[in-house]
């Protein structure tokens, strides 16, 4: 048993109770790291007089970024932190506030709240309908397409894209096995064509990329032949891997003459598309337009009416279209936020504007790992580095992305961890983050490569 100091870590370590072992345990502010010996090296960070520390920090901080709400008062004194969760992810805060005055009464004369309205109500019809026009007025929406407003998350789509498409030709032989294209480029696209191959789809992967670009054109296995494709799928952003499709698609040599289908979860409404480009968009909320709850679908009109006769109802598509939404009860909050949140895209200046502060900010941030010097590096391609979600580690000591992560969060950063399938760090930067947030991070980077430097 010891106390004192991991020399390759500059991390002070204590005994504990726990089985007899020696717990890491985080620096208070402001850090003082020590080497071996009487003189010690104190560093103030400069990011410091941004995020107030906590007037009594706990000796161990729990996973704030799994929701420790008690430990999260004791370290921030109950302000609100830095979310860089890959989702659910940071809202607008006025918009949050919006819907706080009201959560008790609704536009302050409905008497009730949006979760107590029937979605059949006036009230809630005339929610939905604008944030539908308030969306189409986003992206510039084709009266030739419909927007729809469903339930179960873009997995849940994962299913329903073969079911309203791929048999669309065939729907007398539901023995057929209709074939497919998908350019897999990372996690959440692996797992869409594996979807479609349990529907019964002849899901064909043109390309796997190494997780970190996009495959060459020269390199795909595109379905050709009499049977063609029935679509082309691909993910625009990937969110684990970082990984973004830049301008139209068909820059990457993607087929025009079959409807492509792209999920948009993580970069819906961060920058202007052209609809016309693609037959489906669909898009989980949770990471740049609302809370978790509601998945929006684009779909060109002449897609709807073909799907397999036994799709699941709450999957069809063409059900959903002609119930405008409403075939059973949708997430009305979710929708509600939605709204708000398109409303103020649209008051910040629409999506031309918007783009322009998410690539500041991530300029900002892919500038700092480039100016580390090699302490950070970011492995993804620099032509589709995503401007949504930047993964980086510390290559040379990956042993110091732990405490990296726990320093932050003790300082009021939170969710900076990468994803379980890939390790290091990775920084969600959607819509909401504010620059401030940004720039806290990128300050922060700077004090902790510092204090390691300072130790060598």
């Amino acid at each position: 048993m010891h106390s004192g100091v991991d020399k390759g870590k500059g991390v002070r370590t204590r005994p504990t109770k726990q089985g007899g072992r020696s717990r890491t345990m985080l620096r208070t502010r402001p850090y003082v790291v020590r080497r071996p010996g009487p003189t010690g090296v104190t560093l103030t960070p400069s990011w410091q007089k941004r995020v107030s520390p906590s007037p009594s920090p706990s000796p161990c901080l729990k996973a704030v970024s799994e929701g420790a709400e008690e430990n999260a008062r004791g370290l921030h004194g109950g302000s609100r932190l830095v979310n860089f969760s890959a989702g659910p992810a940071c809202i607008y805060e006025d918009v949050l506030a919006e819907a706080q005055a009201e959560l008790l009464n609704y536009g302050g004369s409905a008497g009730l709240g949006v979760m107590e309205m029937s979605h059949r109500g006036k009230a809630f019809t005339s929610i939905i309908n604008k944030a539908e026009d308030d969306l189409r007025q986003l992206l510039d929406i084709p009266e030739d397409y419909s927007v729809l407003f469903m339930q179960g998350g873009a997995t849940a789509q994962f299913a329903a894209i073969p079911y309203n498409v791929a048999w669309r030709d065939s729907l007398d032989d539901l023995s057929a096995k209709p074939k497919a294209d998908y350019l897999t480029t990372g996690s959440w696209s692996k797992k869409a064509a594996a979807e479609a191959k349990k529907v019964g789809v002849d899901a064909n992967v043109v390309a796997t990329g190494d997780n970190k670009s996009i495959p060459e054109a020269s390199t795909w296995n595109v379905t050709s032949g009499d049977e063609g494709s029935k679509y082309f799928h691909i993910c625009a952003n990937e969110t684990i891997q970082g990984v973004e499709f830049k301008g139209s698609p068909q820059l990457y040599g993607i087929p025009s003459d079959v409807p492509l289908v792209a999920d948009m979860s993580s970069n819906f409404c961060s920058k202007p598309v052209n609809v016309r480009d693609y037959g489906v968009i669909y898009a989980g909320a949770q990471k740049n337009v609302g809370p978790a709850g509601v998945t929006i679908v684009i779909v060109r009109k002449d897609l709807l009416g073909k799907a397999r006769p036994d799709t699941p109802t709450m999957l069809d598509w063409t059900v959903m279209d002609e119930n405008k939404s409403l075939y059973n009860t949708p997430p009305c909050f979710s929708i509600y936020m939605c709204g708000l949140v398109f409303d103020k895209l649209l008051s910040l200046g629409g999506l031309e504007k918007v783009e322009q502060i998410n690539k500041q900010k991530c300029g900002m941030l892919y500038e700092a790992i480039k100016e580390s010097g090699g302490f950070y590096e970011c492995p993804v391609d620099l032509r589709v580095r995503s401007a949504m979600n930047v993964p980086f580690t510390i290559p040379s000591k990956p042993d110091l992305e732990k405490v990296f992560v726990q320093e932050a969060e003790a300082g009021g950063l939170i969710n900076l961890k990468g994803h379980r399938s890939v390790g290091g760090m990775r920084a969600s930067i959607y819509n909401a983050m504010p620059l401030e947030g940004v720039e806290q991070l990128v300050a922060f980077m700077k004090d902790f490569q510092g204090g390691i430097d300072a130790l060598v």
